[in-house]
Parts: C-alpha cells; sequence; structure tokens
C-alpha cells in the first residue's frame, strides 16, 4: 500500500527509453548545479526533468518543471515529487538563502528540451533563442517544420516571398518553448487537458513545499516580491 510519501505510479506503462532520453538545452550556473541533484531523485520517481529555474520572486523562488515521459504530472504527483527532492536540497543546500519551492508540470506554452519535445509539436508555433546570432539574429520565432538530429527547422517572416526556413541547430539553442497560440489551446481542449487561461500556468497548480531547514522554511522579508529575475540560466 502507497504511503503519503511514495507516489502512486504504474511503472510498467512507463518507457525507459523516452524516461533516459537526455536535454538538448540545460542550465547553467545554479541551476544547473540543482538540475544534476534532483534530476536523478525524478528518474527515480519515473519523471523527467523539465527546467530548474531560480528567480526572484517572492525573495527566491526555485522552480522545478516536471513531466513523466508521456507530458503529463498530476497534482498529487508535484506533492510526491517536492517530499522526494525537498530532503536532497537540504543536504546539498546549493543556494545561500531562504528560497521558495515550487514544483510544476510544464503548462501549454512549455519549454522545449529534448528532441522528442520538438518532433511531438512539429506545426506549432515555437520560439528559440541561439547563445550566438546566426545572420545577425539570436531570438526566432515561427512554425516549427521539421526535425532532423541537429536541428529544429523553423519557418519565419522573411525572404523575397515573405516566409524562410531557417535551420536552429540544438546546439547553439539556450532556450525554446511553445507560443501560446488559440490552435495550442484549441488542441488541449480537444486533448481533455484543463487550462487556466493565463500563459506560463501549468495544468496542475504548483504545489508549494517548505523545506525541513528552518533557514529555507522563511521567506524574504521586508520588500514586496521583486520582479522575476532569472539566475544560472
Amino acid at each position: 500500500m502507497a504511503t503519503d510519501a511514495t507516489p502512486v505510479i504504474d511503472t510498467g506503462q512507463i518507457d525507459s527509453a523516452a524516461l533516459a532520453e537526455p536535454r538538448l538545452i540545460a542550465e547553467t550556473g545554479v541551476a544547473s548545479r540543482i538540475a544534476a541533484i534532483v534530476a536523478p531523485v525524478l528518474t527515480d520517481l519515473k519523471f523527467r526533468l523539465v527546467r530548474v529555474r531560480v528567480s526572484g520572486l517572492d525573495g527566491c523562488t526555485l522552480q522545478i518543471m516536471a513531466e513523466r515521459p508521456d507530458g503529463t504530472m498530476a497534482i498529487e504527483e508535484c506533492e510526491a515529487v517536492s517530499r522526494a527532492v525537498s530532503p536532497v536540497l537540504d543536504v546539498a543546500d546549493p543556494i545561500d538563502r531562504a528560497y521558495r519551492l515550487e514544483i510544476s508540470s510544464p503548462g501549454l506554452d512549455r519549454p522545449l528540451v529534448r528532441r522528442s519535445d520538438f518532433e511531438r509539436h512539429v506545426g506549432e508555433v515555437v520560439k528559440v533563442e541561439l547563445a550566438v546570432a546566426l545572420e545577425g539574429r539570436r531570438r526566432f520565432s515561427g512554425n516549427l517544420v521539421r526535425v532532423d538530429d541537429i536541428a529544429a527547422h523553423i519557418r519565419v517572416e522573411g525572404g523575397p516571398e515573405g516566409l524562410t526556413d531557417v535551420q536552429l541547430r540544438f546546439d547553439d539553442m539556450t532556450d525554446a518553448r511553445l507560443v501560446l497560440t488559440d490552435d495550442l489551446i484549441a488542441a488541449a481542449l480537444r486533448r481533455g487537458k484543463s487550462f487556466s487561461g493565463t500563459a506560463g500556468v501549468p495544468p496542475a497548480s504548483p504545489y508549494d513545499h517548505a523545506s525541513r531547514r528552518p533557514m529555507k522554511n522563511k521567506r524574504a522579508s521586508g520588500a514586496p516580491p521583486a520582479a522575476s529575475q532569472s539566475e544560472g540560466e
């Protein structure tokens, strides 16, 4: 019988190859160190890490975005993940100040971090940011038309006929995500997924779990919440 600390997961339905698929776009700095800490814990629970973000929201917020290999994650699974990663983070202590831990699923305008993410969303509108400019541009937005072993091909505005296809290498990307469009929302509703109507809010509400250590259990005080400012991305 499962306890409160154990997520109910049908491991027989988990594709081990999909679970082990590496991310092509990853964090840097402190977020990278946190990703290395929590990724094995998530794998043990049959989840995949999507993204780690450290921001200035509410003093300091650590967001860990995760999902099953099929792209799903229920609110009770967010709670189970929080209970599993909290003690590991307490021991590693990667953030030198009080923080708020937030576990969430990716949401509709999700980050694209694995090749399968791109393949699954061919035909959708995406935004991609590159580490180094390509033909004078670092940011591209357009329809994802196809994916090969090394790159995503995006149809963007420009060129003699108004549209042109550009090849954006995965190795050059620092960020990629879906753009929230009416078509994307309609497709999600047809699949029966709930949607809050606000970009960036995951289908399951984030579960906030205070760390067990007293220092980490306190919010930053004395000032209103700061605008979100990423660290290590």
